[in-house]
């Protein structure tokens, strides 16, 4: 396994051990119990669609045939919180938990038949009837056992360069209650796994499809009130909270030279800087702004061609200034607000840089995993120009 592979691995291991030991300890009132009483168990089946990104997925493989067909099997737990306890009231729908998958795209030799372990959040849209409800819920975490590409072994791969990848996952579907304790969902969701530009190729694999899947509950049924009386109470104190977040990651580094594309060797240190000041509009939604500060040890390398080493026809390149690897920016943040994960999303502009690779916009998502009630885990990924891959961003975080 390679370092990066490795890297990305014991982040998410790291990410999983910490949510594991405090599933129920976000922070909240000491005065008002949280603690999960409503389990679930769920069963989900998922075909579909590969987009066809790469010529690779058009028939361009060692089979000679289109891989446009996905098909996966989740086994989920998931808990709600004690309606009584101070997460219950202001979330009275929302649950979270811990996934598997098991995944074909019916080309196991290029491939793989990858198994993906995952986090996952939803909650309720909207109450159609009594008995059935627009939910959505998404996942989040790492995909094992892919084939990645080999140029001797597995050439014709070009979208994968990682054993172990992130899942991402999003959707929404009915939820029907088909008797006490059991639910039948149906839905549609999105799919994208990727390595986060830690590792060459990184086209990564995109399936929109289908859900269909059954749960059971355990415990009382609780009942979701429609108002919240008690909302505007439990929410007192400053609406203004500032999030610090320090992060690293490694990502490689393609650059065309003079007309040719041509992928650095070795992997390039990321090290960044948010300040994020955000404004609670309401329990679900905050908004802000955000200073961000990066370092990327790749940024700007094409403008230091050194020359080329005579045996192995590789570029060498001279080290860029400082100057021309840091860049700091503006943000304006949204962040939708459930128990326990925070998603952040952003869209920025650097606004002190100096050469091409740090100019212009760049887009963030972020989850935030709180481990107590001011120290959150961040695990976010960040573009430039809204297409191209950046970096990963793994740090921890303080909520002031």
């Amino acid at each position: 396994m390679k370092k990066t592979d490795r890297f990305i691995l014991l982040c998410l291991l790291f990410a999983f051990f910490c949510i594991g030991g405090t599933l129920a300890g976000h922070a909240e009132p000491d005065s008002l119990t949280h603690h999960p009483i409503h389990h679930q168990i769920g069963f989900d089946i998922r075909p579909g669609y590969v987009l066809p990104t790469k010529s690779f997925f058009e028939g361009e493989n060692a089979q000679g045939k289109p891989i446009n067909t996905v098909l996966s099997a989740h086994l989920k737990y998931a808990f709600r919180f004690d309606k009584d306890s101070y997460l219950g009231k202001l979330y009275p729908h929302a649950y979270q938990g811990i996934g598997i998958a098991y995944t074909s795209f019916f080309n196991p030799s290029e491939l793989g038949n990858p198994v993906s372990v995952y986090v996952f959040q939803g909650s309720q849209i909207a109450r159609l009837t009594p008995h059935l409800t627009l939910d959505y819920e998404w996942n989040f975490g790492a995909s094992f056992g892919w084939k990645k590409y080999n140029e001797t072994s597995n050439p014709y791969n070009d979208v994968v360069g990682s054993k172990i990848n992130a899942y991402l996952n999003a959707g929404i579907y009915l939820n029907w209650q088909l008797a006490p304790q059991w639910h039948l969902t149906a839905g549609i969701e999105t799919t994208h796994y990727s390595n986060g530009n830690s590792n060459y190729p990184n086209s990564g694999v995109n399936t929109v499809g289908g859900r269909i899947g059954l749960v059971r509950t355990f415990g009382a049924e609780k009942t979701n009130p429609k108002t919240h009386p008690q909302e505007k109470a439990l929410l007192q104190g400053s609406p203004f909270s500032y999030d610090i977040i320090l992060y690293g990651a490694t990502r490689r580094r393609g650059i065309i030279w003079p007309d040719e594309r041509y992928l650095v060797p070795g992997s390039f240190g990321v090290i960044g800087f948010n300040f994020n000041p955000l404004y609670r509009v309401n329990r679900y939604f905050r908004a802000g702004i955000s200073l961000d500060a990066q370092y990327d040890e790749s940024a700007n390398l094409k403008n230091h061609v050194a020359g080329t080493e005579h045996d192995t026809n590789q570029k060498q390149f001279y080290r860029p200034s400082f100057r021309e690897q840091f860049a700091v920016g503006l943000s304006l943040r949204a962040e939708l607000t459930m128990p326990i994960f925070s998603i952040n999303l952003g869209i920025g502009r650097n606004l002190i840089y100096k050469g091409e690779d740090t100019k212009g916009f760049y887009q963030i998502l972020a989850l935030k995993t709180f481990v107590t009630r001011r120290v959150f885990l961040h695990v976010g990924y960040q573009l430039s120009n809204f297409h191209d891959p950046n970096n990963l961003m793994l740090g921890l975080g303080y909520r002031f």
